[in-house]
């Protein structure tokens, strides 16, 4: 029982960081999901989600090249250029 009690405080934890960075909710919980709970992968989706967006891509698009491509940025603007 202890070791689930550490992973959902360690969860919450890492929701928490990413909440103040000004992530929302929905977004946070559905990157950590993804990466199954690795808040270094999930920051690095939802900041490339973030920077993405602001181009004007779609966010569904986006989420879907980012899974492709591994969270690496260079091959996931490539891929949505040549959408």
């Amino acid at each position: 029982p202890g070791c689930c009690l550490l992973q959902i405080l360690s969860y919450l934890g890492a929701c928490d960081r990413l909440l103040k960075q000004g992530y929302e909710e929905g977004q946070v919980e559905e990157a950590m999901e993804m990466f199954q709970y690795s808040e270094k992968k999930a920051a690095e989706f939802l900041r490339l989600l973030a920077q993405f967006n602001d181009m004007g891509f779609q966010q569904n698009e986006i989420k879907e090249v980012l899974l492709l491509c591994g969270n690496q940025r260079e091959k996931a603007l490539e891929e949505l250029v040549m959408k």
